[in-house]
């Protein structure tokens, strides 16, 4: 099949979620300039770039055409944490989702525990293995039909990374361990639990370094025409194309 975007696609359930497949969840906490906490789920959300690390979410505004509690908390204190979505905790994430009033808390309706972050002041959730303290960067409007069409994209840099102990196997964090979920389309999930490696032939180990994200590597290279040739081929590589795509919102 094939359609216009705007146009009828002629089936029952629109299908463009459901294409861009899995999704990581931004399970992303604030606090507000008053000091309420807030907790909730987004299925737009991903790492920029990893040196330094930087992340982003997006919010669509809400049947009113308002701004998201997330949103406005992370602009006005500067700071949100990302709570990994795990499939242990999926339905205390899905509690979370519920669209409260201003000044409920997600964390006690999700009957979930509160940690102090060590760098930020927000709080995060104990019960997650990875959690991110992030300080806020920057937020993108991007224009879109109402009332819910509009976005805000919220950028921000890592400061900070928990892992829990019983989660690294190796030295790597252990994806049978962890157990994320991610959004489908429609009201579906996927729990990631396998995983498979491969490795691009004929690359120097400087490009490998940089696809795993090494940052110890990064800042090791010398600024030789070397260095130059490798940051070329990783942006060939990344599809993602991150740090080109900040450049271009910018």
């Amino acid at each position: 099949m094939f359609y216009e975007t705007g146009t009828d696609h002629g089936l029952p359930y629109d299908p463009f979620k459901a294409c861009v497949v899995p999704r990581p969840i931004g399970w992303i906490s604030t606090r507000s300039s008053s000091g309420h906490d807030n907790l909730a789920p987004y299925s737009q959300f991903t790492n920029l770039t990893f040196d330094p690390p930087y992340v982003l979410f997006s919010s669509n505004r809400t049947p009113s055409g308002a701004r998201k509690d997330t949103v406005n908390n992370a602009e006005e204190t500067g700071f949100f944490a990302w709570n990994l979505a795990t499939y242990a905790l999926r339905e205390e994430v899905n509690i979370t989702a519920q669209q409260l009033d201003p000044g409920e808390d997600e964390f006690v309706a999700a009957g979930l525990e509160k940690e102090d972050a060590r760098k930020i002041p927000v709080k995060l959730v104990k019960e997650s293995p990875v959690r991110f303290e992030c300080a806020f960067d920057r937020v993108i409007e991007l224009p879109g039909n109402p009332p819910m069409g509009t976005v805000d994209i919220v950028i921000g840099r890592v400061l900070a990374v928990h892992i829990a102990d019983n989660v690294l196997t190796d030295g790597k964090i252990d994806i049978k361990k962890t157990e994320p979920i991610a959004r489908l389309g429609y009201y579906e999930y996927a729990v990631v639990r396998d995983t498979f490696e491969m490795r691009i032939p004929g690359t120097n180990k400087a490009l490998l370094d940089g696809l795993e994200g090494s940052a110890k590597a990064n800042r090791g290279l010398e600024k030789t025409g070397e260095e130059g040739k490798v940051v070329g081929q990783l942006k060939r590589s990344q599809s993602a194309g991150a740090e080109a795509a900040l450049g271009k919102m910018e």
